[in-house]
Parts: C-alpha cells; sequence; structure tokens
C-alpha cells in the first residue's frame, strides 16, 4: 500500500475516534464481563480473536460513545454468515488489517526475505458492527460460575467494610454521591479471582476518596 493511502486508513480512523470523543457518552463506567465479552475486550465473531493496537482503541471509544455494553464484533457479511442482520441505517466502525506481502523490489542487505525480495506491510480498512446493531443473533450458551466458587474469607473481609454494594448490570464503578459500588453479578466472571479483584479494586476507591478528603477537613 502506497504510503498516501496508509495515511488515509489511518486518517479515517482516527478522525472516527475524535468524533466519537467529542460526542461523549455520560459518565465512563468500565465494562467488565458480560455474557463472556466486556466491552473492554473487543473481539471479532468470526475468528473469536481479540482486536489489537489502534482497532482497540477505535473499538472502545465506539462502544463507550454508543452505549454498548458488548464487545463482539463483526463486518456485514460476518454477521451474516453468523445468522444476523445487521439493522439498517446503522454506521460502522472502521478498523485496519495488516497483511505482510512480498515486494518486487532487491533487498537490503539486511533483508532475510528467502525469495530475495523486500517485505512490505498492507493495511486494509474494515467496516464492522457491534452485535447491539444487529438482529437475529443467538449467543452460545457459556459456563457460569457456580456459586460454591465463593471464598468465605474474601466474602467475611468485605463485609465487615461495611460499603453498600449493588450487584446486576454489566458494568463495575463506585459511585461517590451514594458510596456505593456497582457490581456485575457473581456468575458473570470467568473465575473467582477475578469477581474479588474487581470487586476489591472498586473498593479502593473508597479510600482514595476519603483521603482525598481527608485535608480539607482538617483546615476546617
Amino acid at each position: 500500500m502506497a504510503d498516501q493511502d496508509r495515511a488515509d486508513v489511518y486518517t479515517r480512523v482516527t478522525a472516527e475516534i475524535i468524533a466519537a470523543i467529542e460526542q461523549g457518552a455520560g459518565e465512563w463506567h468500565a465494562p467488565w464481563f458480560h455474557n463472556g465479552t466486556g466491552a473492554a475486550r473487543p473481539t471479532n465473531i468470526s475468528s473469536g480473536r481479540r482486536y489489537r493496537g489502534i482497532n482497540t482503541v477505535a473499538l472502545w471509544v465506539a462502544a463507550v460513545a454508543a452505549g454498548y455494553g458488548d464487545g463482539l464484533w463483526g463486518t456485514y457479511r460476518q454477521w451474516q454468515a453468523a445468522g444476523a442482520q445487521v439493522r439498517k441505517a446503522e454506521r460502522s466502525t472502521t478498523v485496519v488489517l495488516w497483511k505482510q506481502i512480498a515486494s518486487s523490489e532487491p533487498a537490503d542487505d539486511d533483508d532475510d526475505d528467502e525469495e530475495g525480495g523486500r517485505r512490505r506491510m498492507f493495511a486494509r480498512a474494515f467496516s464492522v458492527f457491534n452485535v447491539a446493531q444487529v438482529d437475529g443473533y443467538e449467543r452460545p450458551p457459556t459456563d457460569t460460575l457456580p456459586e460454591n466458587e465463593r471464598l468465605a474469607h474474601a466474602e467475611a473481609f468485605i463485609t465487615n467494610l461495611g460499603i453498600k454494594t449493588v450487584f446486576g448490570g454489566s458494568d463495575a464503578y463506585y459511585l461517590p454521591s451514594s458510596d456505593t459500588v456497582f457490581m456485575p453479578d457473581f456468575v458473570s466472571f470467568r473465575d473467582a479471582a477475578s469477581f474479588y479483584g474487581v470487586w476489591l479494586h472498586e473498593l479502593g476507591f473508597i479510600a482514595s476518596v476519603l483521603l482525598a478528603s481527608a485535608p480539607a477537613a482538617g483546615r476546617a
């Protein structure tokens, strides 16, 4: 791909990221796990692979701006192959696929190409849609975390903190105005360690709020 074409691809992706940021999505709550695929872990519907690099950023921002709680993405044809249909008037998000191709140009001395040619990276843009933009898709059933995997010592420690926690939904965050932690249900997590790790992480924000308010209280 020519340098100008490569620049055009990144200009397009960057423009979409900026537009999504400017559009805004109110207060951002980090999505954790939702039916096995959180919005913070954008994944391709066809290959099952995670998106990487600038694609991850582009899909994160698009998900936040549109309020998507799921990180499953695919092209129009990939969704059709999965038995789903992208709804009319839905706007796509651009991702970039890099591939290595051989060039007919002579290789440099330090080029290790076996055929004596120089390798080049080829960038191609694809338009993808989130699972929230399609109809007719049925997600395969996933294993849920059994309740007997709960850790008694961790439960007791958190209970003794006396902090209110509300379970449900797909977001994990601390809301200072109500002094409440919001968490996805236990069964939404891959394992108990992930559940308690996220819960304690959110509880840690309470300590930071208390420390920040302490100097002000001392000056009163």
